[in-house]
C-alpha cells in the first residue's frame, strides 16, 4: 500500500477513536458508534427516588384491641375512644391522628376499627375493613390478648400468630396497596405485673380474672408462679419477633423497634380501675412513641 494512503487511513482511524471518546454516548469497540446517541441525557445528575415512607400521611385507620379503644381509661369497664392514642380527639392525650391531621380532620379522616377483647385471628377482618377506607396510614396494636389467657397453655401458638398477621397484611394490600402500616410492639406484661402488684386495689381487681396467666396470685413469688410469668413474657417476646419479621418484608411497613415493649409504664400511666390498661397519661405516651417513629425520615 502506498505510504500516503496508509497515512490517510491511520488519521481517519484516530479521528474516529477521538470522536467516540469525546462523545456523550458510547461507541462500539470498533468505533462504529452503535451505543446511544449523544444528547440522551447521560451525565445529568440522577433524580433521587421518592422515599417510600411518607412522614405526614393524610388519613389514619386504627386496628387492634382494647388498648386502641382506650378501655378503662375514662370509666370502669367501658371503651373511651376519644382518648385513644391512635385516633382520639382529647387534646390532653394529643393522639397520633390529632398530631398528623389536626383537629379539623380527625372526625373525617380517621377511623377506629379496633375491638376490645380482639385477638390476632381477628386482625385480617379488621384490616379488610381498614382497606375499605383507603387510608394513607394504618396503625396496628394487636396481640396482648393472645398472651393474656387464663393459663399459659391457652396462649395462641406462635405459628398461628404469624399466619394471622401475614394474612392481615395481605388483606390490606389487596384493598389498599399503598397504605403505610405502623406496627406497635406488645407491652412487657411482666413489667406491668411488677408495677401494679404494689397496689392493694390493683391486686384485688386482678383476682377478678384479668390476664390470669400473668396476673393471677400477684403476690405469689414461688418458683412455679415465676415460671408461669416467664412463659408469658417469653411468648410476648416471640410475638414481637413475628411482628418485626413480617413487617420487615413490606416496604410500606414500620415496626416500632420494641419501643412500647421497652416503655416503663408507671402507676400514673395505668388505669385507676384495673391497673393494667393505659390511663389517659398512658395513652398519651403511646401516641408520642408512635408519632416519633412515623415521622422519622
Amino acid at each position: 500500500m502506498p505510504r500516503r494512503k496508509r497515512f490517510r487511513i491511520a488519521v481517519a482511524g484516530t479521528a474516529a477513536v477521538l470522536l467516540c471518546t469525546g462523545a456523550v454516548a458510547g461507541c462500539s469497540a470498533d468505533g462504529s458508534g452503535t451505543g446511544s446517541r449523544s444528547g440522551s441525557g447521560a451525565g445529568r445528575p440522577a433524580v433521587p427516588a421518592k422515599p417510600v415512607w411518607d412522614t405526614s400521611p393524610g388519613s389514619v385507620a386504627a386496628v387492634g384491641d382494647s388498648v386502641t379503644r382506650a378501655f378503662d381509661a375514662c370509666t370502669v369497664l367501658a371503651d373511651c375512644p376519644e382518648v385513644s392514642w391512635a385516633t382520639g380527639t382529647d387534646t390532653d392525650v394529643n393522639s397520633l391522628a390529632l398530631r398528623l391531621l389536626g383537629p379539623g380532620k380527625v372526625a373525617t379522616h380517621s377511623w377506629n376499627l379496633a375491638r376490645t377483647g380482639a385477638r390476632m385471628a381477628e386482625l385480617p377482618e379488621q384490616m379488610t375493613a381498614a382497606a375499605a377506607q383507603r387510608p394513607e396510614l394504618v396503625t396496628v396494636m394487636m396481640g396482648a390478648n393472645d398472651a393474656c389467657r387464663d393459663r399459659p397453655d391457652e396462649m395462641t401458638p406462635v405459628d398461628d400468630f404469624r399466619t394471622s398477621f401475614t394474612t392481615s397484611l395481605a388483606a390490606l394490600r389487596k384493598g389498599a396497596p399503598k397504605a403505610q402500616v405502623y406496627v406497635s410492639s406488645l407491652p412487657d406484661l411482666k413489667r406491668l405485673w411488677s408495677t401494679g402488684r404494689v397496689s392493694p386495689m390493683g391486686r384485688q381487681v386482678w383476682q377478678l380474672g384479668i390476664c390470669g396467666a400473668m396476673l393471677k396470685d400477684p403476690q405469689d413469688l414461688s418458683a412455679a408462679a415465676e415460671q408461669r410469668r416467664a412463659a408469658v413474657r417469653e411468648r410476648v417476646v416471640a410475638y414481637n419477633r413475628v411482628l418485626k419479621e413480617v413487617c420487615a418484608k413490606d416496604d410500606r411497613c414500620r415496626y416500632d423497634d420494641g419501643a412500647v415493649f421497652g416503655f416503663a409504664f408507671e402507676q400514673p400511666q395505668l388505669s385507676p380501675w384495673d391497673f393494667f390498661h393505659p390511663s389517659r397519661d398512658g395513652q398519651a405516651r403511646l401516641a408520642d412513641l408512635a408519632y416519633r417513629r412515623i415521622t422519622k425520615p
